[in-house]
């Protein structure tokens, strides 16, 4: 057989060999650093044996397959320290992620001593370092074995399997998981690990069915590695705006309002208005977009017609019960269905067209108790909602309008170099979770290939993803722990005019059915505030602040002149405050600081005498005395132009 390798040469073996004996006949080296292997460009395990040609690319710890069979490993690691400490837990899955590993466990919450116990124990095993060996099993005999062992969860995913499905195991000495690999050759080949954290987690993701203990962990090749990688989570910690959002006093939860509802303080609001006020300018003035008011809620005849009821209904939060009652209602998860009917309103021309309808929208989605995270997967939110009802032959060039705004809004908010394209399509085999024909589906993605491409937007395809109605771009950024969300959206729908009789009149006179382009121009307001709030550190941008300002008169003998200066900001929609406490002037500048105002204006008798200020930003630090006129003239130009200042003060960084 002919094996071709990475750089293009060929080894030739006129017998079976696994892919680690083959490693070996390349070089010793290869063989100790391999951790797992690509064969035709599938992952498969270093014990695989190869008898027919293909291609083969053998992973180390430098690549991502590599790296993930580390963790993999280590999570099994993880699981037999766990059976060695705590015998009566009772072990489900342990997959790698982007960020290391994770094992779940039905057991008593672990503490942090757990986790340093559990580290050590995870030490002993890596030293003995025991080979790990696979083996597999018929499915009835695979579920007999884990029932033996008391590993009720183990049962389940296998009876879940095909009857004539081979069951593999790995074992590590006395220790067995099921699991499908690939795994490193024995637990040595974890050079460096940390467990993390520990957290609750669902089984199956579903909270109605059991409650299970999550501990996290992560694993590198090397210590600098690891170290390198703990000081990026230490960072994400400080950054996280599930912390840092309730630190800067932007927004709250409470317990008896509800999961998946913040409060937005009046720091909060203040940013969430000024983001608002600037979008909605935007697409009024610049964009042509016409603004509509639609309500919060509607019959389930509304959803029954746009395909929601059918393809969406347990996500939304329903009144009623349709045996019942006479009228069922429910919260909108989105607002297209209702300005369609605002463009239904009037009959529309060839000449009318495009539509372009935006809305402030508060949209409502019952998402599961165990999402919830912050101001990123909340159940009541609002977004930036558009639709474009266009002719045909319009609707390239408004697609391409739509990317473009939301480039800009990407640019302005500073983020651009942040996300990441997606063409989300549909999927061929599951054909119950969409509506239309293939055609129609597989022209539009086509559409918008070209257009990426045209447009040399780098994208990535995403089967399965796309709405049951349309294909979609989606613009996602990650958040300070490596999760992907979905910050902006753009979809092509060719299928719901049809649904919602919508059409228009042709220069011809006959009625023809318009397209639809769904699109969000910035998203959604509080995932773009977590998002911001990550990105900034809460350093955010001197337009967006919430306080933009503090004085800070040096005694109470110049408050009179502060609050002059107050007033000649305020009138210039300057959003400032006076710190007029009997603190010292540093305990003042430290706490405008810790709360991250941008510029402090620090005033006594020389400022009052002269009519100027003395400057302190984050940005260059002590910035000398100015006029105060010259001061706001600058300060406003920052904010129209919404700047983006680099700050190079090492104490700010």
């Amino acid at each position: 057989m002919k094996i071709m390798l990475k750089d293009g040469s060929v080894k030739e073996y006129g017998e079976s060999k696994s892919i680690y004996d083959i490693a070996l006949d390349i070089s010793e080296g290869l063989a100790r650093a391999a951790c797992c292997a690509k064969v035709d460009g599938k992952v498969v395990d270093l014990r695989t044996v190869l008898d027919s040609d293909c291609e083969l690319t053998i992973c180390t710890a430098r690549d991502e397959e590599g790296l993930a069979t580390i963790r993999h490993t280590a999570s099994h690691v993880l699981a037999e320290a766990v059976k060695n400490l705590f015998p009566d837990a009772k072990l489900t899955i342990g997959p790698s992620i982007d960020t290391g590993f994770y094992y779940d466990f039905d057991h008593a919450p672990f503490s942090r001593e757990d986790l340093d116990a559990l580290e050590a124990e995870m030490k002993k095993i890596i030293k003995k370092g025991a080979k790990l060996e696979k083996f597999t099993l018929p499915r009835a005999e695979a579920i007999q074995y884990m029932e033996e062992k008391g590993e009720p969860y183990k049962v389940e995913l296998i009876s879940d399997l095909p009857e004539d499905a081979e069951i593999s195991f790995y074992s590590q000495e006395d220790f067995v998981d099921l699991c499908a690999g690939p795994h490193l050759m024995s637990t040595k080949g974890i050079k460096a690990f940390k467990l993390t954290s520990s957290s609750m987690a669902y089984w199956r993701g579903d909270s109605s069915k059991a409650s299970l203990q999550r501990i996290y962990g992560t694993a590198y090749n090397t210590r600098e590695d690891l170290e390198a990688h703990l000081a990026r989570m230490e960072d994400a910690k400080r950054r996280d705006h599930n912390r840092l959002g309730r630190e800067m006093d932007l927004f709250t939860t409470v317990d008896v309002i509800g999961q998946g509802l913040p409060l937005f303080t009046p720091r909060g609001t203040r940013m969430i208005m000024k983001l608002q006020r600037w979008i909605e300018d935007l697409e009024d003035r610049e964009w042509g977009y016409m603004r509509t008011r639609t309500p919060l809620m509607a019959k389930s005849d509304l959803y029954k017609i746009s395909g929601h009821w059918d393809h969406y209904k347990d996500g939304m939060f329903v009144f009623g019960d349709e045996e019942n009652d006479k009228e069922v209602y429910a919260l909108r998860p989105m607002t297209c269905p209702f300005q369609y009917y605002v463009f239904k309103n009037s009959q529309k021309s060839y000449r009318d067209l495009p539509c372009r309808y935006s809305e402030t929208s508060t949209l409502f989605r019952n998402e599961d108790s165990g999402e919830m995270h912050g101001l990123t997967r909340v159940r009541q939110f609002t977004i930036t909602e558009g639709h474009l009802i266009v002719r045909p032959d319009q609707m390239v060039e408004e697609f391409k309008g739509c990317l473009a705004l939301a480039k800009y809004c990407l640019e302005t908010l500073g983020v651009e170099e942040d996300v990441t394209y997606h063409l989300s399509k549909w999927d061929p085999d599951d054909r119950e979770k969409y509506i239309g024909e293939p055609q129609v589906w597989e022209e539009t993605q086509q559409h918008m290939r070209d257009i990426m491409n045209e447009l040399q937007i780098p994208y990535v395809e995403d089967v399965g993803e796309a709405a049951f109605y349309g294909p979609k771009i989606d613009i996602n950024a990650k958040n300070v722990y490596g999760k992907e969300d979905t910050m902006i959206t753009i979809q092509w729908d060719a299928l719901l005019a049809e649904q919602f009789d919508m059409y228009y009149i042709d220069q011809n006179g006959d009625k023809v059915r318009p397209y639809i382009i769904h699109r969000t121009s910035m998203g959604c307001y509080e995932r773009t505030l977590a998002w911001l709030i990550e990105k900034y550190a809460g350093l955010f941008p001197t337009w967006l602040c919430p306080e933009q300002v503090r004085i800070i008169p040096i005694s109470d003998k110049y408050h009179d002149y502060a609050a002059q200066v107050e007033k000649q900001l305020k009138a210039a929609c300057i959003r400032c405050s006076v710190d007029q406490r009997s603190e010292k002037m540093g305990y003042k500048i430290r706490d405008a600081r810790l709360n991250r105002v941008p510029y402090m204006l620090v005033v006594g008798a020389k400022e009052q005498e002269e009519g100027v200020v003395s400057v302190r930003s984050r940005y260059l630090g002590d910035e000398g005395q100015k006029p105060l006129d010259a001061f706001i003239s600058e300060l406003c130009e920052e904010i129209r132009t919404k700047k983006i200042r680099k700050i190079e003060v090492e104490e700010q960084k």
